[in-house]
């Protein structure tokens, strides 16, 4: 493993499964990029990659060629870093995009990584220039990075977007930039997570007087429970957010927010949608388990208590070995065209519900190669 400040020790059946799975994975994009060359999916509709529905908005596109990076280092780095910058080159120029707020998913995780294998300055300077894009969508007034569909809304899905954004506060040493991803969590902490660890989607501000008006949700059960994904988001973000910056705050709610997640995925272990939704009528959301178990890696290491450090990566190891079970990996055999199973893009829309998710996808391959010997903490990828 690289740099692991806490040793956790990584059982071996573990990294078998791991290795297998990353294999089907791999076989699974192989497929998609050979069948539909040059194409972004989001969600799989009937197990297909390929259908006519909404995306709804475009984040999902950086998720393709970042699990390509991971394939080259870990399967075949002749097959896959070909293709690994090519389906990053062709991102080229969503760099300055200013209509998601989405370009941490979309850049770090082929850019980013690009320049980690490269050195590439060139390089460097698309990662740098998303960062500095990002950090345009802040609200002075409110202290937030809005979303994308109003200016008085934030979503605890910007909480995955901050890490780039301090990248590019870091290499630019753009004090100014700093301010506002620092003042952008902050407020994340106080408005979108809850005293008992638990968070809510989206955030609405009154953009005139910057008081925060209340929470409310776009795929949860109701505006005051728990999506799971979201909480996987912000696991996941907030600590980012104190690897960059060593905030103890920032460190106090990432594992808030992870012992939440933690308690009430209990025996389960994989979450459902919701977690206070009674009876879901999918059990499951796969996505989020996957969130979850990198993040839960990512934690173990920015702990200071082994103990801690071995409950976080402890259940990140569950997580894992429970979604490469057949009842969630497809089967590198069978025709459903993804490698995870039951997954949700769009409740309320039906769009990708009990379905492959891209994002789905790539986090379990992330966690994977973090099993396989790839960097724990964001900011060593």
């Amino acid at each position: 493993m690289e740099n692991l400040k806490n040793e956790v020790k990584v059982p071996i059946h573990l990294k078998t499964l791991s290795l297998t799975a990353l294999i089907t994975a791999g076989t699974k994009v192989k497929a998609l990029i050979s069948n539909h060359p040059d194409y972004f999916p989001l969600f799989t509709e009937g197990g297909k990659w390929k259908h006519n529905k909404e995306s709804w908005t475009n984040w999902c596109e950086g998720f393709l060629g970042g699990q390509m990076w991971i394939f080259a280092d870990h399967i075949d780095k002749e097959f896959w870093l070909p293709h690994a910058k090519h389906y990053s080159k062709l991102l080229k120029g969503r760099e300055f995009d200013r209509d998601v707020h989405d370009l941490g998913f979309i850049f770090w995780p082929t850019w980013k990584k690009w320049h980690k294998v490269s050195g590439d300055l060139d390089v460097n300077e698309v990662v740098i220039q998303a960062g500095k894009t990002m950090s345009l969508r802040f609200n002075e007034k409110a202290g937030f990075f809005r979303s994308f569909l109003s200016e008085n809304s934030t979503f605890i899905d910007i909480m995955m977007n901050v890490g780039i954004i301090y990248y590019a506060a870091q290499q630019t040493n753009d004090d100014e930039i700093l301010r506002k991803v620092n003042i952008h969590v902050l407020q994340s902490c106080r408005h979108l997570v809850r005293g008992d660890g638990s968070t809510t989607h989206e955030g609405i501000f009154d953009v005139r007087t910057g008081v925060f008006q209340h929470q409310q949700t776009i795929q949860g059960w109701r505006n005051d429970s728990t999506w799971a994904r979201g909480q996987a988001w912000a696991l996941y973000g907030f600590g980012t957010s104190y690897a960059f910056t060593n905030d103890p705050r920032f460190l106090k709610i990432a594992q808030e927010t992870a012992d939440f997640f933690i308690e009430h995925a209990g025996d389960q272990i994989v979450p459902p949608n919701d977690f206070e939704e009674p009876n879901p009528t999918i059990p499951f959301e796969t996505s989020a388990g996957a969130i979850a178990a990198s993040g839960l890696l990512q934690l173990s290491q920015l702990v200071n208590d082994r103990d801690l450090a071995d409950k976080y990566a402890g259940f990140a190891f569950k997580l894992i070995e429970k979604l490469c079970s057949p009842e969630f990996l497809s089967n590198i055999e069978e025709p459903w065209e993804g490698s995870l199973k039951h997954g949700i893009y769009h409740t309320d829309k039906k769009l990708g519900v009990d379905e492959s998710v891209m994002f789905g996808e790539y986090f379990l391959v992330e966690a994977l190669d973090k099993i396989l010997g790839g960097p724990w903490v964001t900011t060593e990828q």
